[in-house]
């Protein structure tokens, strides 16, 4: 059985929950699409996230990866076009660092493009009754590290597996901790990802 790698995130800067991790325990084991869903919790720290991201790669060997995060303050799911070769923060990750625009990779390509199928994603994700939109930038955080660190890792093996990143819109029980947020049920960010998933290959 084909196997689909979902990462997401720990709980990270002032957001004590992350929407994220609740979905990929949610979705870990189960059987979607045809696709035996691996589900993996990464750090958001820039010195490990992309070691540990690789590491759960080899270990899977998926036949296609899809990363989530939160993007707070977002009010649409946004499958990502690109990373960037940066990594750069104005605020500290959970461990402290705070690059100031160092390459991910040196040599690197300046940016590398989701493979997965990004425009198809919105498209069944409006079909459904989900707001989305593709967006341009993951930023500089440990979200578009990730995000390049896998897309770099199979364009340097030449292997085609389709990969990329999803930003989600804060839960309504994070938007009640944090602030004022805009912000889903935690049901509808589940099933909205299990929406991308059924539209994988059809």
């Amino acid at each position: 059985m084909p196997t689909l790698l979902l990462t997401g995130f720990e709980p990270f800067l002032n957001f004590p929950i992350n929407p994220t991790e609740q979905i990929v325990h949610q979705l870990h084991g189960r059987r979607i699409n045809g696709y035996h869903v691996e589900g993996r919790i990464l750090p958001v720290d820039y010195q490990t996230a992309g070691e540990e991201v690789l590491s759960h790669v080899e270990d899977v060997q998926p036949d296609i990866v899809i990363c989530l995060g939160l993007a707070a303050g977002r009010h649409t799911i946004t499958p990502e076009r690109i990373a960037v070769n940066c990594n750069e923060s104005s605020e500290k990750d959970n461990r402290g660092n705070m690059p100031e625009g160092e390459p991910i990779h040196d040599g690197g390509p300046d940016g590398l493009f989701s493979s997965l199928p990004i425009r198809r994603f919105m498209k069944v994700l409006h079909e459904n009754g989900y707001p989305a939109e593709i967006s341009n930038t993951a930023g500089t955080y440990v979200c578009n590290h990730v995000m390049y660190q896998v897309l770099y890792h199979f364009q340097k093996k030449g292997e085609p597996v389709p990969s990329g990143f999803i930003h989600l819109p804060a839960s309504h029980e994070l938007a009640v901790q944090h602030g004022k947020l805009p912000s889903w049920p935690q049901q509808d960010l589940t099933e909205a990802v299990e929406c991308v998933i059924q539209s994988i290959d059809s």
